[in-house]
């Protein structure tokens, strides 16, 4: 993932729109990798999401290992946010996962003012499943 949590904060604030900054969430989400077909399966969707989102975690070694995750969504707004998690949350340990504040996160874009119910519900569900994997990985590790 090329973008980082810092470099999508600077282009928001440039974006007064909230047009343009849908538009900026869509095109995070076609920057995305290619995720695999072989991915989407059952134990990779992420549950509480209207759309449907996948979710794989690779983790790495040691006793607070890095976590990276690849994602994906069958619709684009959600590809982008899947995009945001991603940036905000891949290549970091679990430690740190554990302790960022994704909601400040969102708060501090302007999205958790401007996204529907179904789309933050599903937002939390990336959010929890993402530090659920992290907790796994702390305790295979301990």
């Amino acid at each position: 993932m090329s973008a980082t949590i810092e470099a999508i904060r600077d282009d928001f604030s440039l974006l007064d729109e909230w047009e343009d900054r849908y538009r900026y969430v869509i095109e995070l989400g076609e920057a995305l990798p290619e995720f695999p077909d072989t991915a989407r399966i059952p134990q990779n969707k992420v549950p509480g999401c209207v759309s449907q989102v996948w979710l794989t975690t690779e983790q790495g070694s040691g006793g607070d290992p890095v976590l990276t995750f690849q994602g994906d969504s069958d619709a684009h707004i959600v590809r982008g946010l899947v995009a945001i998690m991603l940036a905000l949350f891949s290549g970091h340990t679990s430690s740190d996962i554990l302790k960022t504040d994704a909601e400040a996160t969102l708060k501090a874009l302007g999205l958790d003012e401007h996204l529907s119910p179904q789309r933050a519900n599903g937002l939390r569900s990336m959010v929890k499943r993402i530090k659920h994997d992290a907790e796994a990985a702390l305790k295979q590790t301990a």
